[in-house]
């Protein structure tokens, strides 16, 4: 996917990206899946990693739009986010769920399960599925590369939104997009529906 091609604007982003594919090519081998849920983190959002500045933490978050920024949570799980702003804005979506179309033997033996639907539901089990660590943060998912993003031949999908999950700062914001009706949608019931 060609840069030009991605909004400016991290809540357009995040609506946007719902129906491509994000490909990993590992040693292990090539697994995709098409992204089905997302969360924005707009510019000035208390509840994202650049409302604080630029850190040598989250400099890739500050990256052009179409950069990977990964990061490690809760002592267990890494998180895979894409820089939504021109270079030097911090903003970014996170990609929170997948659709599991390539290499999903390889997804299933990372996560040590065998059904689908909960191969890459949810932020962490999406980075362990596709095995996406820390060596992934600041690539350029708009080129050629270990990590990239693609797209899914299938009509595009209007994507349905809500609140986002697991969140203490700006609770109320719709700024979550999701494919309704897809079972490999994480979160709550009532945020799937």
């Amino acid at each position: 996917m060609r840069r030009l091609e991605l909004p400016d604007d991290a809540v357009e982003l995040a609506r946007f990206l719902i129906g491509k594919v994000l490909v990993r090519d590992h040693r292990s081998g090539r697994t995709s899946g098409r992204i089905v849920e997302t969360e924005a983190y707009p510019v000035g959002d208390a509840a994202g990693h650049a409302f604080i500045g630029m850190t040598s933490a989250n400099q890739s978050l500050f990256l052009a739009k179409g950069h990977a920024y990964v990061y490690f949570i809760y002592g267990s799980s890494y998180m895979c986010n894409v820089a939504a702003e021109p270079r030097g804005v911090g903003a970014g979506v996170l990609l929170r769920a997948l659709e599991p179309l390539e290499g999903i033997s390889l997804m299933q033996r990372r996560r040590g399960t065998r059904r689908l639907t909960e191969l890459a539901k949810g932020p962490g089990r999406l980075a362990s599925a596709m095995a996406i660590d820390r060596r992934c943060d600041g690539m350029d998912l708009c080129a050629a590369g270990a990590l990239w993003l693609g797209r899914d031949e299938r009509p595009r999908v209007r994507p349905s939104r809500s609140v986002r999950i697991g969140l203490t700062k700006e609770v109320g914001r719709l700024l979550r997009f999701y494919e309704r009706g897809s079972s490999c949608v994480s979160g709550p019931r009532r945020l799937r529906g």
